[in-house]
């Protein structure tokens, strides 16, 4: 055998949003018709698709970040330059980036508007060109902040990749995704609800697990931790207990070191202690690419 083939680890593709987030910090979350001032502001780079790639990296994987930027986009570039995330299939289309504007309260409590700008700008073609470079085995990361996620879908099927998919935000757009193609889902409880119909965790596991026998679902519940469940097996991961500051980037972390553990053949159970942990350290600090923080950090955390 080649031995570059035996060297060839499982790459990682990524065809997800970049945003520019504005983030405001508030004592509450605005109501309709009042004005507040803020106490702070900051623009950081944000998207759950270049934080999850940018996860990805810090916890050591090979990742690929595919999708569009507009021409205020090149610190996307940068930042892919600066945590090695390869970014060659990153284009630049006419138009603005995505953005969005977040409230952050005294709590630490979110809440976020969209822009898609670029994000919405994926063509057939552009996919197809971007595929061309993975193999069957290789994973595909999407979340449902971009267009064309059902021809993603089936076009990676096709070609036999892992499908991992956070399906957030869940609207009407992921209707036309098959879901059975899904190798792994990666959901928060939010969308586990919007899903199955129900709230209790327990529940949301089990009606996934009955429509999707073949895939793999990790639930994060906030501070109920997360459960990983297939059809043979289930495991229940708690929190590490700390003082959250900013929780935006907590599931794109979590993803990111999960996706890696896979990668790397690990126990389910190691992969979500590694992954809780890893949340843990990102909730503690602002912002939502600086915050992740990177394998080694995380291992001497758990150590």
């Amino acid at each position: 055998m080649d031995p570059k083939e035996v060297s060839k680890g499982m790459k990682v593709l990524n065809i997800g949003s970049m945003n520019l987030d504005y983030v405001y910090n508030v004592d509450h979350i605005i109501k309709p018709g009042e004005t507040q001032a803020t106490t702070g502001m900051n623009i950081f780079l944000g998207g759950k698709g270049m934080n999850q790639s940018i996860a990805l990296a810090k916890a050591g994987a090979e990742v690929y970040h595919g999708g569009m930027i507009g021409k205020d986009g090149q610190p996307f570039i940068e930042a892919c330059k600066e945590y090695g995330v390869n970014y060659d299939h990153i284009k630049k289309v006419e138009g603005k980036t995505g953005h969005t504007i977040i409230q952050i309260d005294k709590n630490a409590q979110n809440c976020i508007l969209l822009f898609a700008g670029a994000n919405d700008k994926l063509t057939e073609a552009y996919v197809d060109e971007v595929l061309e470079n993975f193999e069957a085995g290789d994973i595909l990361l999407l979340q449902n902040e971009v267009n064309m996620i059902p021809y993603i879908v089936d076009k990676a099927y096709e070609k036999g990749m892992q499908i991992a998919l956070n399906p957030s935000p869940f609207n009407e757009k992921l209707d036309a995704v098959d879901m059975s193609k899904i190798s792994y889902f990666l959901m928060n409880e939010v969308e586990g609800e919007q899903i199955t119909g129900y709230t209790d965790p327990g529940q949301i596991i089990d009606k996934v697990v009955e429509i999707y026998p073949e895939a793999k679902i990790v639930l994060t519940l906030g501070g109920d931790g997360a459960i990983y469940a297939d059809k043979d097996e289930r495991y229940h991961q708690p929190i590490f207990k700390v003082k959250a500051v900013d929780t935006t980037a907590a599931g794109d972390t979590f993803t990111g070191y999960f996706l890696a553990g896979i990668i790397d053949g690990m126990k389910i159970p190691d992969i979500l202690r590694m992954s809780a942990k890893a949340s843990s350290i990102a909730v503690t600090r602002e912002g939502a690419v600086p915050s992740i923080p990177y394998r080694k950090e995380v291992e001497e955390a758990l150590a």
